[in-house]
């Protein structure tokens, strides 16, 4: 009898209390250690901060690059537009002439000499056909009487008193000025006025020309 009572206890030794998870293939609880924390590379913040520097660098060339393709541009534009400033210059000597031409041969003497008649006429064509192929080349007379003195598009050549117009207005042009496009071609020469009244002030030039490129 109490052989069987040892054996009865060898054969229920106390329970495992990790037997069931074992049993049901589960892991028993572990404490997991804690991750170490990795030293900063040094060499990854000095490859970051490169990488920063070649894109700052990258987009500073390509904006230089487009406003070089820009200025580059507005240079043929502007060949192109005013390239024929020279030539347009020179005709206007030619103009001139065509114009005193006309002068000596006034109303009155063409009436009476037919001839006269014929060759005025002939030079008032002339006249009119270099005026219509320096305006297709953008060349137009600038319109400066009674205007005020405008020192960027007028040369005074004299100064009379008039005290029925404000000081300072043109009174009288001894040579048309001309404007090509935007650019100043040739100043007027004029005769301004002095002695008037003064002249109340204005926005821009007289002439219309205010903010015109004076360079040629």
């Amino acid at each position: 009898m109490t052989f069987w009572k040892k054996t009865e206890t060898m054969q229920n030794p106390t329970p495992d209390p990790n037997a069931d998870a074992n049993a049901n293939g589960e892991t028993p609880f572990e404490t997991a250690p804690a991750p170490a924390t990795a030293a900063p590379d040094p060499r990854i913040a000095e490859l970051e901060a490169l990488v920063e520097t070649l894109k700052s660098e990258k987009l500073s060339a390509l904006a230089e690059a487009e406003n070089a393709a820009k200025r580059a541009d507005k240079r043929i534009s502007d060949n192109a537009k005013y390239a024929v400033s020279n030539v347009a210059k020179a005709l206007l000597a030619v103009a001139d002439n065509l114009g005193r031409a006309l002068l000596a041969a006034p109303a009155e003497s063409r009436a009476a000499n037919e001839a006269l008649k014929n060759i005025a006429t002939g030079v008032e064509l002339t006249s009119k056909e270099l005026e219509t192929v320096l305006e297709n080349q953008g060349v137009r007379r600038m319109t400066v009487l009674n205007q005020p003195f405008d020192a960027n598009f007028h040369n005074a050549i004299q100064e009379v008193d008039n005290a029925d117009v404000p000081a300072g207005t043109v009174v009288q042009v001894y040579q048309d000025g001309y404007m090509i496009h935007d650019r100043l071609l040739r100043p007027a020469m004029v005769v301004i006025s002095r002695g008037g009244p003064k002249r109340a002030a204005a926005n821009g030039s007289g002439n219309g020309a205010s903010g015109v490129n004076t360079s040629v």
